[in-house]
């Protein structure tokens, strides 16, 4: 993909409180979106997966399950399955160019590079222990991928400052990409990010918990500068929040989006198929989340799913299922009324794929 006078905003200060507490959001979401029929209904279906893709010699053998995870979405493809987007998080080995070219994507946008930094007017961790990698550097990017069928219009990403651990080696942090599909009013905001693990950083729980913290201010912060205004938005990654409702809950008062675990966790939510989870806080079995906030359109989960399970042993590609939802967006005149694109953007073929230009 060729930008032209493209400027990503990186440097970013910590929002006001924009929702309140996640169960009214939740009984938010689930409101009509408009007392007027929709115009117009379109579906969109989001992966995010956690590839394992790391260098050696923290993993071996990699580079081969990256390139059979490629051919797996290629196969999807033919059956006609495919995932519209890919999120894709521990991407730091090059066979995910391997990836991308089996998987018969046409856009590939990527992360935080290893020296890309970000501005954070919010508390930071400084760094204490050499021994497990902090304050030593970045020795990788941010192994955030997006891949997708829509053309990316727009690319922007922040570096996390707050990290504990051997995380710290890593250039973790967010991105978000604006997606331009056909036939949709509007363009889309997607979201990837990774953040802090815990047993895996080998740093004390008092160091992981509040670099956890910050990075979800982090994030909140990143939206707050990054996302169009009355544009759709769709956030997924590696949480690292399984089993941590510590983790999970902090700030959750701050959210601007839904969780989708939550949402379709309601009896009328109407997410179908794999919705239905009698176990409490099921959003908590996993460290990988997706989550939505609509715009001038609408925006609601209709179906999600696991794929490349760890429990099938010929498609365990990854220490991590695949999560895969689908979404429906919906429009009309009273939800597009205040709707207006900044900045217009022409979208035009390009020897690269598009060629993007903002008018004046």
């Amino acid at each position: 993909m060729y930008l032209e006078s493209a400027h990503p905003t990186a440097a970013y200060s910590a929002p006001a409180a924009e929702m309140g507490p996640g169960s009214t959001a939740v009984r938010a979401a689930l409101q009509p979106a408009s007392t007027e029929p929709p115009v117009g209904t379109a579906e969109i279906s989001v992966l995010t997966y956690n590839i394992r893709g790391l260098p050696w010699p923290l993993a071996l053998g990699r580079g081969k399950a990256l390139r059979e995870i490629g051919r797996e979405l290629a196969v999807l493809r033919r059956e006609g399955r495919q995932p519209d987007v890919v999120l894709i998080q521990e991407g730091f080995r090059d066979e995910v160019a391997w990836l991308f070219q089996e998987s018969g994507y046409r856009y590939w946008a990527r992360g935080p590079e290893r020296s890309e930094r970000t501005k954070f007017a919010g508390g930071v961790l400084a760094a204490r222990d050499l021994f497990r990698g902090e304050g030593v550097g970045k020795l990788m990017g941010g192994g955030l991928h997006v891949l997708s069928d829509a053309p990316i219009v727009d690319v922007r990403s922040a570096a996390y400052n707050n990290c504990a651990g051997l995380d710290c080696l890593a250039n973790k942090g967010a991105m978000l990409v604006r997606l331009a599909p056909q036939g949709l009013p509007t363009t889309i905001d997607v979201v990837n990010t990774h953040m802090n693990s815990r047993k895996a950083s080998m740093a004390p729980r008092s160091r992981t918990l509040p670099a956890h913290n910050g990075q979800v201010r982090e994030l909140q912060a990143f939206l707050q500068a990054s996302r169009e205004a009355g544009a759709p938005l769709l956030l997924g990654g590696d949480f690292n929040i399984r089993n941590s409702p510590t983790r999970y809950y902090f700030d959750a008062l701050e959210r601007p989006y839904t969780v989708v675990g939550e949402f379709c966790s309601q009896p009328d939510s109407g997410c179908g198929a794999g919705a239905s989870d009698a176990t409490p806080e099921p959003w908590l079995r996993s460290q990988d989340l997706q989550a939505f906030s609509p715009g001038a359109v609408r925006v609601r989960p209709i179906r999600s799913e696991t794929m490349f399970s760890l429990d099938d042993p010929k498609r365990r590609f990854s220490d991590h299922d695949g999560y895969l939802v689908r979404y429906q967006l919906s429009w009309n005149a009273q939800t597009l009324a205040g709707y207006r694109p900044n900045p217009a953007m022409e979208v035009k073929p390009h020897k690269l794929g598009v060629k993007i230009s903002w008018r004046p």
